[in-house]
């Protein structure tokens, strides 16, 4: 089984209409919040930017979000090492 398909089984939008993540901008901003309680947001955000995914919400980030955040970041090989570093950091200052 692939790293992808482990994740996406746990997704919030996994009992979606897969139409409802690819949408306008009053679409994007639902499909936003259900990505903002998902337990696999990190993991799915990583794979569109390491992939360069170029449609649809992922992770609680729109195709144009991603497309500035690349931008911002050109030197980044591997946004999961990034994210889940981000996510371990937050968590470790919650837990203090």
């Amino acid at each position: 089984m692939s790293a992808m398909a482990q994740w996406s089984e746990n997704a919030a939008c996994g009992s979606t209409d897969p139409e409802d993540l690819f949408t306008d901008s009053a679409g994007q901003k639902r499909a936003k919040s259900l990505c903002m309680s998902c337990a696999v947001q990190t993991e799915c955000l990583a794979e569109a930017l390491d992939n360069h995914i170029e449609f649809g919400v992922w992770g609680g980030m729109t195709e144009r979000e991603r497309r500035a955040l690349l931008r911002r970041r050109p030197d980044v090989t591997s946004w999961r090492t990034v994210l889940e570093t981000a996510r371990r950091d937050r968590e470790q200052q919650r837990a203090s």
